[in-house]
């Protein structure tokens, strides 16, 4: 079976965490349970998951608080987290998906329940980063930046990584003038020496392949260059 991805499970009762194991792993998931905060924190720092199963009671950490810094960890809050507790009052949910969890399960639960929660979670998460990787331009040039990959009325155009990098900015900053300089410092290597020329080569081949695509890329004379529709 296809891995479906790591679930990182913290909870201080055994067993809960063998249920979620047996039921999570029988999914198709990688799995891995922790009884306490800082052991989960030090695995978390050695691996990212790709979603958390939180409860809110743990004998060394307040689950609300974890969330919470979690949430406002750059590293760490594109990870989205399931809170699983015994707190069943409204208040308690709310503060929960107000703090950014993105489902919250209350014990007991169904183990069947509660997988199909995380496929779902998961799914939407996946979907917007997908959305998210996607660049497109006058319905005829998309960039897919997950796969390293562009499109030209759907027909594969093979990129220099440079000038990929420098696709990229251009469309991120669709509009904007970006002087020489600018898409210099991107596309730079550390040690390796670059001339402003550059630019204008790798903009010159990046137009040409790809094709009527290219006319989006304008140059501003003696300025820069800059992505127009």
């Amino acid at each position: 079976m296809k891995n479906k991805g790591l679930i990182y499970a913290v909870d201080d009762e055994s067993d809960i965490i063998e249920l979620l194991q047996h039921h999570l792993e029988k999914a198709g998931y990688e799995f891995k349970g922790f009884y306490d905060a800082l052991s989960f924190l030090h695995h978390l720092r050695e691996k990212k998951p790709d979603l958390i199963v939180l409860d809110l009671m743990l004998p060394d950490y307040d689950g609300i608080e974890l969330c919470k810094e979690l949430k406002k960890e750059k590293n760490y809050k594109d990870i989205p987290v399931i809170m699983l507790t015994a707190r069943t009052k409204l208040e308690d949910k709310i503060l929960g998906f107000e703090i950014g969890a993105d489902d919250y399960v209350t014990k007991p639960f169904s183990p069947r329940e509660l997988v199909a929660r995380v496929n779902a979670v998961l799914r939407r998460y996946r979907e917007k980063k997908e959305e998210k990787n996607i660049l497109e331009a006058g319905k005829i040039l998309k960039m897919d930046i997950d796969r390293f990959e562009v499109y030209v009325y759907d027909k594969k155009v093979n990129l220099r990584p440079a000038e990929f990098k420098i696709l990229k900015l251009l469309l991120e900053r669709k509009g904007v003038l970006l002087k020489r300089e600018q898409i210099l410092e991107h596309i730079s290597r550390r040690g390796k020496l670059v001339y402003e020329r550059t630019v204008d080569v790798h903009i010159r081949n990046l137009r040409k392949k790809l094709g009527e695509a290219g006319k989006f890329i304008k140059n501003i004379k003696g300025m820069g260059y800059k992505f127009e529709e």
